[in-house]
């Protein structure tokens, strides 16, 4: 195998697939009859702000501050948020686990894919898909993936069905604010059902069965609440566009991502070694919201680098770098050498 290299074309599919969420409004005692409740719309609003940015030295002169705060900073933005008689955002999404993590969509290099698919399978004999299962279950019962409107609620509950030929087969609930978004322990009054849960979780990821989970949170924030969608990314808003766009599903109602809800779900890397707690699984450990990548190349722990040490080289990575590895393939991307 000294003379195995790369293959120049080498790229998996994602095995966590999630829908986009959408979401709704309700009475917190009402939660049985969600499906009937109203969307969520996002809605515009024009306000008029103040100067609050950081000043440049030349413009820090009074008369020049005077003469910019009488002009009125003018914006319009979108919002969403509860009606005034609701107390209870609802954010529904589906989760599909795919089976044939490691197994490339393309590669053109047959010898490095048989290996590939060789060290695959030694991993799923020793350590099989139980961890990584259980990290993406945490993510889904401890409610990461509802991001800002997690941290102004006063309650979260969290239930998650089992479909199978569009009928619900089993169904789990855990309140989301008992599970650490900090580590990876479970409660014990839930760790029957979570258990359940993560099984599905992993015979999906293992393509025993096809794993379909629909997850409903409710978050009790209070009436007429400001909720907060996904944010769209306007490159070129020109002179009169909206200064926040904000994503919406079908007609104008309010939504998350299919992206920022996988990402909440791979936030399961603490293999990296640094005190920072769990971050999304990428491939040099980015986090862009500190703006630092946990695993530098040239620390040796970045996903290419633990790849090929483990494939060219026979060199096993330390188990926690091999679960990383794993949850890479996992997540998908293309991972080809550049000519």
């Amino acid at each position: 195998m000294s003379d195995l290299k790369t293959a120049s074309v080498l790229a998996f599919e994602r095995k966590l697939d999630p829908s986009d969420a959408v979401f709704s409004a309700g009475c917190w005692d009402d939660k049985e009859n969600s499906r009937q409740w109203p969307d969520i719309k996002v809605v515009e609003k024009s306000v008029r702000g103040t100067i609050s940015n950081r000043l440049k030295t030349k413009d820090q002169d009074p008369t020049k501050l005077d003469a910019a705060i009488e002009n009125p900073n003018l914006q319009t933005v979108d919002v969403a948020m509860l009606p005034n008689d609701a107390d209870t955002l609802c954010v529904r999404f589906t989760l599909k686990i795919l089976g044939g993590a490691g197994t490339p969509s393309a590669c053109n290099n047959v010898e490095y894919q048989k290996k590939l698919q060789q060290t695959v399978q030694q991993y799923v004999e020793q350590s099989g898909f139980s961890e990584l299962a259980h990290r993406y279950a945490h993510n889904i019962a401890n409610g990461r993936f509802l991001w800002r409107n997690r941290l102004g609620a006063e309650q979260i509950i969290v239930q998650v069905n089992h479909l199978k030929n569009g009928a619900t087969a089993q169904s789990w609930s855990f309140d989301a604010l008992d599970f650490s978004i900090r580590s990876f322990d479970v409660p014990r009054s839930a760790e029957s059902d979570f258990m359940a849960m993560a099984s599905v979780i992993e015979a999906g990821l293992s393509g025993e069965c096809f794993a379909l989970l629909e997850v409903l949170a409710y978050a009790r924030v209070g009436d007429g609440q400001e909720v907060y969608p996904s944010q769209e990314l306007i490159l070129d808003r020109g002179t009169t566009g909206k200064s926040k766009t904000l994503y919406v599903v079908g007609d104008g109602v309010a939504g998350m991502h299919s992206q920022k809800i996988g990402n909440a779900l791979r936030t399961i890397d603490t293999w990296h070694g640094d005190s920072v707690g769990p971050i999304a699984v990428e491939p040099y450990g980015s986090v862009t919201s500190l703006g630092k990548a946990y695993r530098q190349p040239k620390q040796k722990i970045d996903f290419y680098n633990l790849l090929d040490s483990w494939i060219i080289k026979d060199k096993a990575p330390d188990e926690g770098n091999q679960h990383y590895v794993m949850a890479t393939l996992v997540r998908g991307g293309v991972f080809g050498e550049k000519g």
